[in-house]
């Protein structure tokens, strides 16, 4: 299977946005944001549809408007900041409604279709490119802003009182998840995104012992689950996007699974 160039492509995407979406979903579920993947994702579809609908590359579209989501999630957080949920629920009812409206008058409704589930096996070597950059700028930022994105992701005040440029930190991190939503929802799909996003982040909870093993632990089941489930669709002649998510939720029931095992077994012994 790996001698086609489709597959090629598909595997290194997949290894790509496998380590790189639950790298960001980390921090995204430490500070409770956990469905700003949907919100984004969500927005993305306007985007998609107005790019079809203009006659423009449908991933530039995904991403300007992922970036206006992100803008717009990082405003409503500051007025409300007791309460950051809101400033997500905002941005999807927002990007549901506006991707409702405009779906209807895109031409050509199999290609909108096909952001809505992903197409990693479809992905063209100028898409690769892009997925390429995007992921590199990623990890890149999430390194170099470790400290400041760990003492945020548990007490923004904390993270402010040591001199942690919080307003500028979070400016950041919500345009660099929002350009990582953009072209994921190209691949994967907009509405399995979020999944990815947060799924690994879970099973690495359970598993690590602090923030960078989380880290780390996330990226690697990201990447595991995307590989194979890349190899089972392709051999069972499934949707790869559907398929990574659903491993990706296997994954997280044989950790709860085996982690209630050995508390049982300690249990006994004591």
């Amino acid at each position: 299977m790996f001698e086609y160039v489709f597959m090629q492509r598909g595997v290194m995407v997949g290894v790509l946005l496998g380590a790189v979406i639950p790298l960001v979903g980390v921090t995204v579920v430490l500070k409770r944001l956990s469905m700003i993947g949907d919100a984004l994702s969500h927005t993305s579809l306007a985007g998609v549809a107005g790019g079809l609908i203009a006659g423009v590359n449908p991933v530039i579209g995904a991403v300007v408007a992922c970036f206006t989501g992100a803008l717009c999630v990082e405003g409503v957080r500051r007025r409300f900041k007791d309460q950051s949920e809101l400033a997500v629920a905002v941005v999807m009812a927002a990007g549901i409604g506006l991707a409702g409206v405009l779906s209807g008058f895109v031409p050509n409704s199999s290609s909108f279709n096909s952001f809505m589930f992903g197409s990693i096996l479809t992905v063209s070597e100028q898409e690769t490119h892009i997925i390429v950059i995007i992921s590199v700028l990623a990890v890149a930022y999430v390194f170099c802003m470790r400290r400041e994105l760990f003492l945020m992701s548990f007490d923004e005040r904390h993270a402010r009182a040591v001199g942690v440029p919080v307003s500028l930190t979070n400016f950041g991190f919500v345009i660099a998840v929002a350009l990582v939503v953009a072209v994921a929802a190209r691949t994967v799909g907009s509405l399995i995104v979020s999944s990815m996003m947060v799924v690994p982040v879970a099973c690495a909870l359970q598993l690590s012992r602090s923030w960078k093993q989380c880290c780390l632990i996330s990226s690697g089941i990201g990447v595991l689950t995307s590989l194979s489930g890349l190899v089972v669709s392709y051999e069972l002649g499934l949707k790869p996007g559907g398929t990574i998510v659903l491993l990706a939720v296997a994954t997280l029931l044989v950790v709860f699974a085996v982690k209630r095992v050995i508390f049982a077994v300690k249990r006994v012994r004591v």
